[in-house]
């Protein structure tokens, strides 16, 4: 069954954030985004990163790789990224990075707040780092840290076989977007058989049913992470999306629930991108 818009856009009004109730205007009604800008911007510390739960399942105020990750998607979803928040950003992930050029998954001050129990701070460089990379070089940003968390990318990704499943998603956000195609592509290549017979992959350590599927692999048409899944891999995800909408017109996400806060945030931001992928592959 398609989806019912009207349903979902009830559920985001009765339930989401400020953020992505915004979002959803525009993506449903072709709302102006500077509506989407301010409420962005709340969530932006005076470092130029972003925090304040922006990323659901990390509580803290400060600002974490995360969130910034998470605001550059939203700035990407509506075609932002030349908003000055996008350079601020930038030069705040060169405060954090490592002497790699690697950014680590989440910083010590994440532990000091409410954190979702299946995450703990980690020093080191993350596969967050792909995903920061590549949101950036979508971007056209000429920021210096780029130069090398491109390096520590190309590095990481000579062996790639130790990546786990998100490791995988932000890995393919970098190979889609960095400017080398040809290398791109051939790295694309080892990076197939982490890829299961109906194009997901499983996420070890996650819940029973946790999986990155298709369209969360590569959530748009023509990226070149399209090269590693087949049209019937896409069409059956696009049925299993549209059959996952909820009786109360949202989508559930599949990792673990832990807070009834965590719980309504993830549920909203989930539920615009269910609209927007379905939206992009022409199911409405």
């Amino acid at each position: 069954m398609p989806a019912d818009l009207a349903a979902a856009e009830r559920f985001v009004l009765a339930n989401a954030r400020l953020l992505d109730r915004h979002r959803v205007a525009v993506l449903l009604h072709d709302a102006p985004v500077a509506p989407v800008l301010d409420a962005l911007r709340a969530y932006r510390n005076p470092d130029g990163g972003f925090g304040h739960a922006l990323e659901p399942d990390v509580r803290s105020p400060a600002s974490e790789p995360s969130a910034t990750l998470h605001a550059l998607r939203v700035l990407a979803e509506i075609e932002a990224l030349d908003d000055a928040m996008v350079p601020d950003a930038a030069a705040w992930l060169a405060t954090i990075a490592e002497p790699d050029g690697g950014v680590p998954f989440l910083l010590p001050t994440a532990g000091d707040h409410p954190l979702a129990p299946f995450l703990k701070p980690s020093p080191g460089s993350s596969f967050l780092t792909f995903a920061l990379a590549g949101a950036l070089w979508h971007a056209g940003s000429n920021a210096p840290w780029l130069a090398r968390a491109t390096d520590w990318c190309w590095a990481e990704l000579e062996d790639p076989a130790e990546l786990h499943a998100y490791g995988v998603k932000c890995a393919l956000e970098f190979l889609d977007a960095v400017p080398d195609e040809p290398r791109a592509r051939a790295t694309l290549e080892r990076l197939r058989p982490m890829l299961e017979p109906d194009g997901s992959i499983p996420v070890r350590g996650g819940t029973a049913d946790e999986r990155l599927t298709p369209l969360v692999l590569s959530e748009r048409p023509g990226l070149r992470s399209r090269a590693l899944l087949t049209e019937a891999q896409i069409e059956a995800d696009l049925d299993r999306l549209e059959q996952g909408q909820q009786d109360d017109g949202g989508w559930m996400f599949d990792w673990q629930d832990w807070s009834p806060g965590q719980a309504v945030e993830s549920r909203g931001a989930v539920t615009v991108e269910a609209l927007a992928t379905l939206r992009a592959h022409g199911r409405w």
